[in-house]
């Protein structure tokens, strides 16, 4: 009974501080004191009676829930004032302690062409949620692959590990739009919550914030107020979110791309310390898996550092100059950083496995596993921290530990592939557990088909060639090595350190290679 009436009172508190009745309430009351005062000091000398005194008092009282009511019942927005249509608002039991998983909200455009739009705004819901520590929120990652999915909300719930969800939907035509969200309790069903927004696209922040805001009301029983966005530039927010979506897929090609959306949205909102962040990380990725061009990490370093001095609140610019840092072999100044974003995030991913890769490139084995393995707790359906922690147990020779790793690891492959089939990083990176594993008959499936789909990308030549050295196929192995040095980059401490190629080490052409890649 304790949790079902707090669950009522938050959610009706979250409604009054949706609907703005707390402001209009206090500027009510300083308004009323105002006039009481000057009542008392100017009436008895103009000579008014003194029972004006006594209705003004009266009025002022009786206006109270007048001020309240109206509050209640209209809207005040950017577009003027509206009839606000009353969200419902269940009277259910939510079971403590309080989680969620955002879904993708759903493309209702006629056109089904603002996808990047409908995951930027759940996305932007999901990651202010993140930073209240009292509430588990399940990753990006782990929720979004249920997008366009047809499975029951309860099961997704119950896969998730988390007692509530949020759906949504957005029809955007032009600069009207129409945002509809509900959160469901996952374990009878039931809508806890539900509101539709009809506004101007210009309008789509404060959506947001009331959103986010409206679902720490009802499930934590708060007040404040959560802001989504570091931007209030719609159209840069559009370009930072079509940047993303490039940046997301995690590919050469893509990076270009990438840094025109971002370089888009700061012309539009130059204060926009996300957009810079993002901006960083193009370069900061080319430079790791692409391209080591020396101008890409001084931009790389630079653009970070203008995101800090934007945002040195924000955890995303911390670990973007993390990043910058690292690929820039200024280890101390780029765990420095990533320690700052974990302090602010406990919940960014990125930090832990920026600091993981950072701790592979100075050698320190040990602190690099347990980093992976602390990725792999915030995000536990993302696949790359666990596939490199196998890599780094097996060179540590704690074999019992990386053949649990590789058997988790796989399974959550497996998976992600069911979704994402043409991950060729995911198929290479895969390939070596199976192999830690002894199913070299499937490994060298992964990697034909690998080869298949992306034979030119120099991160994909470098992975290939180092499963090809655990499975002891010296020549073959360096030839791919080789490729990947004339399509792209290799760093030399990660070769260095990378167990996988420790059949080659004897061998003239490592260490000719290894000469070329030091140059």
């Amino acid at each position: 009974m304790r949790n079902k009436s707090r669950s009522f009172l938050a959610g009706i508190s979250a409604e009054m501080l949706r609907r703005r009745v707390y402001p209009v309430v206090i500027a009510y009351a300083l308004i009323s004191w105002a006039l009481l005062q000057i009542g008392e000091v100017t009436f008895e000398p103009l000579g008014l009676p003194g029972w004006v005194m006594t209705l003004l008092v009266v009025a002022v009282i009786a206006g109270f829930p007048l001020a309240a009511i109206l509050a209640w019942m209209f809207d005040i927005t950017p577009s003027g004032i509206r009839r606000d249509a009353r969200p419902i608002i269940a009277d259910k039991t939510i079971d403590d302690p309080a989680s969620i998983a955002v879904l993708p909200f759903t493309d209702m455009s006629q056109q089904k062409d603002q996808g990047y739009f409908c995951e930027g705004i759940a996305e932007a819901i999901l990651h202010a949620l993140t930073k209240i520590e009292t509430l588990h929120v399940a990753a990006r990652v782990s929720s979004f692959r249920y997008a366009n999915a047809d499975a029951d909300l309860q099961d997704i719930g119950r896969k998730l590990g988390v007692n509530t969800i949020l759906e949504g939907s957005v029809r955007k035509s032009g600069d009207q739009l129409r945002i509809t969200a509900q959160l469901v309790n996952v374990k009878d069903g039931y809508h806890l919550w539900s509101k539709s927004y009809d506004r101007q696209l210009e309008d789509v922040f404060s959506i947001q914030d009331e959103i986010a805001t409206s679902i720490a009301g009802l499930l934590l029983n708060t007040i404040t107020p959560i802001e989504t966005a570091s931007t209030r530039d719609v159209l840069a927010y559009d370009y930072y979110l079509r940047g993303r979506q490039y940046l997301n897929r995690f590919r050469k090609v893509d990076f270009e791309s990438a840094r025109q959306m971002f370089h888009q949205a700061i012309e539009k909102d130059p204060e926009f310390a996300l957009a810079w962040a993002s901006y960083a990380d193009c370069f900061s990725l080319e430079v790791m898996y692409a391209d080591p061009n020396p101008e890409f990490k001084s931009k790389a370093r630079e653009l970070s550092a203008h995101a800090l001095k934007l945002g040195a609140e924000l955890a995303e610019t911390h670990a973007s100059a993390g990043l910058a840092n690292l690929i820039n072999d200024n280890f101390e100044r780029a765990e420095l950083h990533l320690n700052k974003a974990i302090e602010l995030n406990p919940g960014l991913y990125e930090a832990y496995y920026y600091f993981a890769r950072c701790r592979f490139h100075q050698g320190d084995m040990t602190s690099a596993a347990e980093l992976f393995q602390k990725a792999a707790s915030v995000n536990p359906d993302e696949y790359q921290s666990r596939l490199l922690r196998v890599l780094v147990l097996r060179g540590a020779g704690r074999l019992d530990e990386a053949q649990d790793e590789a058997r988790r690891a796989i399974a959550i492959v497996e998976k992600h592939l069911e979704w994402s089939p043409d991950d060729v990083r995911a198929l290479l990176l895969g390939a070596g557990s199976l192999i830690v594993l002894g199913d070299t008959e499937r490994a060298e499936r992964w990697m034909r088909r690998a080869v298949d789909i992306d034979p030119d990308d120099p991160i994909s030549l470098y992975n290939l060639g180092c499963n090809l050295a655990t499975l002891n196929k010296v020549e073959k192995a360096l030839d791919y090595l080789e490729r990947a040095f004339e399509h792209g980059t290799i760093s030399k401490d990660w070769m260095e350190h990378d167990a996988d190629l420790a059949n080659l080490h004897s061998h003239p052409r490592y260490a000719a290679l290894l000469e070329k890649v030091a140059a």
